[in-house]
């Protein structure tokens, strides 16, 4: 179990994915060698990876949420059938093995058709659907992401990290047929040095510098850190699908996304207009948050819960209009 000192390292990275090890052990008050050494022990270990990931206005895509209710002997196949498509982000099976999430992407314009989302409802072992496209994330526009709200830094450094990246500014720039060896190298280690994206592009370090910098200022290219909370302590990860007053759905969903619990909160459409994942350690936990925190915010008028069972999966993909969306969605 990683201790207080990984987690602040943990935290530290939700700021500065490319920091260097220096930088970071300046900030947290460490040595160097001891940044680098607990970095590539959480690694190898599979607590956490640096990711680089593409984003989906870039491709001029949206991002749609699809519940599949299906018969239980059904559900294990076109959980992986569907984990096989290219247009498929994220599988994951929830509500104890008979229910289905996914992540679709699918071209953005009312004018362009979808075969996926035209095809699973003819499915025999479906038994129930719903499609619901991302319209929002909350939350402020921070590279931090979910830490359980454990081993945190200060607000100074906090600061110190993340001003060192560059706010994504105008539209996002398309990448091109060269950029993807340099997309699939950091979408596997997103602190890949210089060098070594080189050598897999066939580029010269100050084109992959040049290039890595105008992809990640336009919004294209976002790093972040995907971790496994189950290996910090949090068993219990589930998905809210709340009903609220459409007058407070602002309020509301940023309310929310600020809570330690939510790693990910966001408007959709559809009868559920916002949805809310959740990590918790353990039942007891989770109905903790449900009645006193998540009780206590007007303006809800209903939910439902799906406990993710098993995740199939995770594309390094799951970028909404340059925010990330966390790869746990149950």
């Amino acid at each position: 179990m990683p201790d207080a000192l990984d987690r602040t390292i943990i935290h530290g990275l939700h700021y500065g994915p490319r920091v260097p090890f220096r930088r970071l052990a300046e900030v947290i008050g460490v040595s160097e060698q001891t940044v680098a050494r607990r970095y590539t022990a959480l690694r190898r270990s599979g607590v956490l990876r640096v990711v680089g990931l593409s984003s989906a206005a870039a491709h001029g895509r949206a991002e749609w949420i699809a519940r599949l209710r299906c018969r239980p002997d059904a559900v294990g196949p076109l959980a992986d059938s569907l984990a096989r498509r290219p247009d498929v982000a994220y599988v994951g099976i929830a509500s104890g093995g008979s229910e289905i999430n996914c992540i679709i992407r699918s071209p953005a314009g009312t004018g362009r058709d979808d075969v996926l989302l035209r095809q699973l409802p003819k499915a025999a072992s479906v038994l129930d659907m719903s499609v619901d496209l991302l319209i929002h994330p909350f939350g402020p526009e921070r590279a931090g992401g979910w830490t359980g709200g454990e081993g945190s830094l200060t607000e100074e450094q906090v600061r110190r990290l993340a001003g060192e990246r560059p706010a994504p500014v105008g539209p996002p720039l398309t990448p091109t047929d060269e950029d993807l060896p340099l997309l699939a190298a950091l979408a596997e280690d997103g602190r890949a040095s210089h060098t070594r994206l080189a050598e897999v592009t066939g580029w010269s370090k100050p084109r992959v510098a040049r290039r890595m910098e105008a992809l990640e200022s336009s919004g294209s290219l976002v790093f972040d850190i995907d971790t496994m909370p189950e290996r910090l302590g949090y068993e219990l990860n589930a998905t809210l699908w709340l009903q609220v007053d459409l007058s407070g759905l602002h309020r509301i969903g940023e309310e929310i996304s600020r809570h330690d619990e939510v790693a990910f909160a966001a408007a959709v459409s559809g009868r559920h207009n916002i949805m809310a994942v959740v990590f918790c350690k353990d039942t007891p936990d989770f109905y903790r948050y449900l009645s006193t925190r998540l009780a206590r915010i007007e303006g809800v008028r209903g939910y439902e819960i799906s406990v993710r069972v098993r995740r199939l999966k995770q594309a390094a993909s799951l970028i909404h209009h340059g925010r990330l969306i966390h790869p746990a969605l149950a």
